[in-house]
Parts: C-alpha cells; structure tokens; sequence
C-alpha cells in the first residue's frame, strides 16, 4: 500500500481526534511523547524474531528514531509505569448482565426484583460476579443516585438496561479510547496483506445528499434499531458465554484483570452515528 495514501488516510483519521485532545488540554508536546512510546511498544511486540521482543537497534530502524531515543523511551516510558487503570465504572456492565444473564431474570426472561442478599438471584451475587473489585456498596450508591434502580417492597428494581454517561464523566473519555482503538484494529487487520485469518465485518451506510430535516428523524431510527440490534447481539453473546461448561469463578474473573481466561477472548461489535458537516457545505 502506497505511503501516500497511508499518510492521507492518517491525516483524515487524526482532525476529530486533535479536537477531542485540544478540548481536553493535551499538548503537542504530551501527544509526540506519547506518539513515540506507543511507536516503540508496537514495534518491539509486533517485529520481534522467534517470539522475543525486538532489539533496541531493530526498533531504531523501523521507527527511525535514533537508538539512544529508543533506549530512553523504553527506560523511562515502558519501565515500571503503571499502566491503564481498571475501569472505575462498572455501572453498564452490571445494568447488561441483569438483563441477560440468566440467573437474574424472571422465567418469563425479565429482569428480575431482587433481594440485597443471599445466594443465587440477589444484588450481592449481581456484584461479586459483575461489579469486580469496586466496593459493592458504593456500586449501588451510585445505582441509586443515577436513578437507574429503585428499592421497593420486594428488593431491587432495575429501570434502565444502559447507563448513559455525561459529557464530563473521565470514563466517557476511556470508553472512546476503546472504540477508536477497536475500529482501528479491524481496518489494520483487513488491510495487512500478511494476514492468516479472514476479514472481519467492518461497513458503513451513508448517504451524501440526506436533507438537513431528516437528520434528527435518521437519529432517532438509528437510536431505536441500533440499541435493538446491540441488545440481540448482546444477548447471542451471553447465552453463548454461558454455555461454557467451566465453572462461573472461571467464565467471569474480575473485570479488572487485563488478562482474560485461557480459552476466550474478547469480541462484539460497535454501531455509530457518522455526521460529516464537511461534506455538501457548498450545496
């Protein structure tokens, strides 16, 4: 693939992302820093020789950065620096898994009332399995104040199946982090020509010349199928999760270890509003 075209498709990617850094107060400075780390981690894990990360030399040549700079980078940059923090928002999860995880639903596959403790179908068993290491009482504090439970006579109710996060919230920010780097990801697969594996699903359907008036109309069709197809998607996911015979403890660890059992992995798929106000300006 020609560099050119690389590089074009680069510049294309990084306006909407400089925005959201400016928006944010990063600089130049912090971004070519992080640039350079993130170059040199890609390719001592990617262009390592028998399974070995790369040598500091191999890495100079590929990035072309001189070796003394790669030396520094992985001293100062890759050392003991803690990496990304767990997330401290385990609100979705636990909101998805009341409403598909069979142990806490209704037999007639509703969310089900329920109690504060106890074994089985309760709030306690909901957090130990899907609120990880955050303190369990201050995860429905917040269920709570985000009016997204109630507490009645019989226990618990839910009242949202997702929680919709601020524009202020940080975990906001990590969230988009993901997105983008999981969208990236399957355009740099398909397009490796070394790939072994076949192409992953990645479509779009846009329209060039969609009248101004119909936007909000088209928000809202897509709002109301996309969180249907999500909600079909999520529940395949789940039944097929839970039919893996090992046992709960090993099919769902803490969320907040990086590293997921032996034998998964993880997948799923993101829908998005595109809204380019870049194009048919001049109209």
């Amino acid at each position: 693939m020609a560099r050119t075209q690389v590089l074009e498709a680069l510049r294309h990617l990084l306006r909407p992302i400089v925005r959201m850094l400016l928006r944010n107060g990063v600089t130049w400075s912090e971004f070519e820093t992080l640039g350079k780390e993130t170059f040199v981690a890609v390719a001592r894990e990617d262009y390592g020789l028998q399974g070995r990360p790369t040598n500091t030399a191999r890495v100079a040549l590929i990035t072309g950065m001189s070796r003394r700079e790669v030396t520094r980078i992985k001293a100062e940059l890759l050392g003991e620096r803690p990496r990304d923090a767990a997330p401290h928002s385990r609100i979705s999860q636990v909101l998805t898994a009341w409403h598909v995880d069979p142990t806490f639903l209704t037999p007639a596959g509703t969310p089900a009332v329920l109690p504060l403790a106890g074994e089985g179908q309760s709030i306690a068993t909901l957090l130990k399995r899907y609120a990880g290491d955050t303190p369990h009482g201050a995860v429905l504090k917040e269920l709570e104040q985000l009016e997204l439970v109630e507490e009645t006579a019989g226990g618990y109710r839910v009242l949202a199946r997702e929680y919709i996060r601020g524009v202020a919230d940080p975990d906001l920010m990590r969230q988009a982090g993901i997105a983008l780097h999981d969208h990236a990801a399957t355009i740099a697969h398909n397009v490796d020509p070394e790939r072994s594996e076949p192409a992953r699903l990645e479509r779009m359907a846009t329209n060039m010349a969609l009248p101004r008036r119909q936007v909000r109309a088209f928000r809202e069709f897509l709002a109301a199928e996309g969180q249907a197809f999500l909600e079909r998607v999520d529940a395949w996911l789940a039944a097929r999760a839970a039919d893996d015979p090992r046992p709960t403890s090993a099919r769902a660890p803490s969320p907040s270890k990086r590293t997921p059992p032996a034998g998964t992995v993880r997948t799923g798929v993101g829908v998005y509003l595109i809204h380019d106000e870049t194009q048919g300006t001049r109209r």
